[in-house]
């Protein structure tokens, strides 16, 4: 009966594999100190395939270079003797909740997230440290050889001493941060869905190179654009030469082909876009530029045939249009910059949502209820697809995209504390880029594995419970103290994890209040799982390190402080099934199993197992069955046990553990 492997997925053998299914002349075998043959990459031979000449030697070519540059590629490859382990009372309804809160080091994360999260996230939002040179950064330790690397893992529980100052006197600041974020946004490009995108606040120090970084990891061709975010409103006194007020927010895509592109709201207010300018045959401006909410100036008739331009797509009117004292005479209004549907625009018309901002500045009028359909007043000029978007620009300097101020106040309203965090990211900002980049996915998965505060949680639950999506959300916070002067340490909260997750439990109850949902309806929960050194005490040994007096301790090879339930989330890494899974704890012939997913996986961990409780999950043919390794009443018992599930449920997957 096989075993289960009991570390992280191996990239490196994975990415050999990819390799050779292009080139497979370019795969050969090399053997170890030991004599053990391994499959490896001829480099030579891989870059005479991608070559048009002949190859003699290393060539210069356009790439961002630093020291450690290899060391954190591989850092990304090699896998870990990690899981996690479920942590029910620091959950909010564990047992129905689709979002995770993950606590650890967001690398060992990322790796533990490849199996059962590839290709499936649709958002991720991260805000890394901006390296300032006042800011912490992970301390990864590259040195290791893969077996090495294996053995220190698994040693450091406690998370805050993976964080270390970057002081910019240090000759390696650049580098260090750089040797950080290759790593992590190489494994969160696996995660990525085909059609999903990533943002990356970012400040000025690293703008330029994070962005040449991103380029490489993700491809010039999927660079989507670089926001620029409005942080505050007023400058610091003395801020020095300039007063720096804003940050950027780089995007790039999975594949830039298969993205939709960033969509807006419907402006309410005079915070998003400019609009279309119209004209009429005589090629004259029918509405002059103005932002007051009253704007007044003479009636215009615009004609039948005035054209409405908005990129390369233009809006024609079918019939007459009145325009009286600054408003629309049948209360028609055009939103601005859009590049059309006619299907689109008609939902709109039908609703009662469309609003012209900035350029021209009229609000819906609704003392009279007269609307005329915009079928009837309007027709497309070229494409009338369904697939209409909103045109996002680059510049989110205006009102409605919050500042840090904002993002204080919230925090404040929620803990009735000043200055918990510094310089958090307010819920509006993140809220809107969500529903920009994933307007039509109300079911979105939404990473962030710098969880911080845990705005982006706090974000997603508002915008669920606003426009009745359930999109979910996997955070990852490392165990990150607070400084001991802070208000966050004063509060009590020992680490910026607790922090987090009693944010996620106040905007959660918030979130139901303000909106009136119930938690059937509306998902304000989080699963937290905790990263944590492997389940099995026998694979940090080999057989031959072992005293005769020993061998007895490995009998069992399951850590002793390990309960069931840890042994099934391992399971769930193991396999690739989502952490979010239903899990059901039944009893089958007197002995306790777990049903994950409508049995999808059923597991067995008990000791005692007799062919009785195999022959009745075997009935009940799961995809999958696992048992505990040494839980077998006999070894008559273990042995029979794939003769039933062959007999019985040939289907069914069989594992040990």
């Amino acid at each position: 009966m096989e075993k289960l492997r009991i570390e992280s997925a191996n990239l490196t053998e994975r990415n050999i594999e990819k390799i050779a299914e292009l080139f497979p002349t370019v795969v050969t075998e090399t053997a170890d100190t030991d004599g053990k043959l391994s499959r490896v990459i001829d480099f030579d031979a891989l870059r005479q395939e991608l070559s048009n000449h002949i190859v003699d030697g290393p060539r210069e070519r356009y790439q961002l270079d630093w020291p450690g540059k290899r060391a954190a590629a591989f850092a990304a490859n090699v896998p870990i003797a990690k899981t996690v382990r479920p942590v029910r009372e620091e959950s909010v309804d564990f047992d129905t909740t689709k979002n995770l809160f993950i606590e650890g080091d967001n690398l060992e994360a990322l790796k533990l997230l490849q199996e059962s999260y590839l290709g499936k996230v649709d958002f991720i939002y991260i805000d890394p440290p901006y390296n300032t040179g006042s800011d912490f950064i992970y301390e990864d330790d590259f040195t290791q050889s893969a077996a090495d690397y294996l053995d220190v893992s698994r040693q450091i529980n406690d998370e805050g001493a993976r964080l270390v100052a970057n002081p910019e006197t240090n000759g390696r600041f650049h580098s260090d941060w750089l040797s950080m974020m290759y790593p992590r946004l190489k494994l969160a490009r696996n995660l990525l869905a085909p059609a999903g995108v990533i943002l990356i606040s970012i400040g000025d120090s690293e703008v330029a190179n994070l962005r040449v970084l991103a380029q490489e990891v993700f491809g010039r061709g999927n660079f989507v654009g670089q926001l620029v975010w409005e942080k505050k409103k007023k400058g610091a006194f003395l801020s020095g030469a300039v007063s720096n007020v804003k940050e950027y927010i780089l995007c790039f895509a999975r594949d830039r082909d298969k993205f939709a592109g960033f969509t807006g709201e419907i402006a309410r207010d005079t915070e998003t876009y400019p609009v279309i300018k119209t004209t009429n045959s005589r090629g004259v401006r029918i509405i002059r530029r103005g932002i007051s909410s009253r704007f007044r100036e003479l009636d215009h008739f615009v004609p039948a045939g005035t054209r409405l331009t908005s990129g390369n797509q233009e809006i024609v009117l079918k019939s007459d249009l009145q325009i009286r004292e600054g408003r629309l005479a049948d209360d028609v209004v055009v939103e601005s910059n859009w590049i059309y549907s006619q299907s689109l625009l008609d939902q709109f018309a039908h609703d009662n949502s469309l609003y012209v901002t900035q350029d021209l500045y009229f609000r819906r009028i609704v003392t009279e209820p007269r609307r005329k359909v915009l079928k009837d007043l309007l027709t497309m000029r070229g494409e009338t697809g369904t697939g209409a978007r909103f045109v996002l620009r680059d510049d989110l300097t205006s009102d409605g995209w919050g500042t840090n101020e904002d993002a204080f106040d919230e925090l404040h309203a929620l803990f009735d504390l000043q200055n918990l965090m510094s310089f958090p990211k307010p819920t509006k900002l993140i809220a809107k880029l969500l529903a920009a980049a994933c307007r039509e996915a109300r079911e979105a998965v939404v990473l962030d594995f710098f969880a911080g505060s845990g705005t982006t949680g706090d974000a997603l639950m508002q915008l669920n419970a606003q426009d009745g999506g359930s999109r979910r959300f996997i955070l990852v916070q490392v165990g990150e103290r607070p400084e001991p002067d802070t208000e966050a340490a004063k509060a009590g909260f020992t680490t910026i994890a607790e922090l987090c997750k009693e944010r996620l439990r106040r905007a959660g109850r918030k979130a139901l209040e303000s909106s009136g949902s119930s938690k059937q309806s509306l998902d304000v929960g989080f699963r937290t799982l905790r990263i944590d050194t492997t389940n099995f005490a026998s694979v940090f040994e080999s057989a031959d390190s072992l005293a005769q007096h020993q061998l007895p301790l490995f009998a069992d090879n399951v850590r002793s402080d390990r309960t069931a339930e840890d042994l099934l989330f391992q399971l769930l890494i193991d396999w690739g099934l989502d952490l979010t899974e239903t899990i059901a704890v039944e009893e089958v012939a007197g002995q306790t199993v777990f049903s994950v997913s409508d049995e999808a996986l059923i597991a067995c961990f008990a000791d005692g197992v007799t062919e009785e409780v195999v022959r009745a999950i075997a009935g009940r043919r799961p995809l999958r069955a696992v048992f505990k390794d040494s839980g077998f009443a006999s070894d008559a018992a273990r042995i029979n046990a794939e003769q039933v599930f062959r007999e019985g449920s040939p289907e069914t997957e069989l594992r040990v553990v």
